[in-house]
């Protein structure tokens, strides 16, 4: 059984506008996040850093369930 979901948004859009994103790190943010923030439409932020993108944080938003991925992007803003 599959732990996380992905939206046909995330699916077609995000993957294909930003290829080099890896479905595994924004499971990875999902896992051990250092900041989850409820955002408006009961969807959730996450953030992690990742070493793949050179300690920069990956923000991945999920559905209200927070296991349905939905997009997912550098946030070059982010500061804890």
């Amino acid at each position: 059984m599959r732990k996380y979901f992905y939206t046909e948004y995330f699916e077609k859009e995000v993957l294909r506008k930003r290829p080099y994103i890896k479905k595994e790190w924004c499971e990875r943010v999902l896992e051990t996040p250092v900041k989850i923030e409820r955002q408006e439409g009961n969807r959730y932020r996450f953030w992690a850093p990742l070493e793949e993108l050179e300690g920069r944080y990956l923000r991945v938003v999920t559905l209200e369930d927070k296991k349905t991925i939905h997009n997912a992007f550098p946030d070059r803003r982010f500061r804890l």
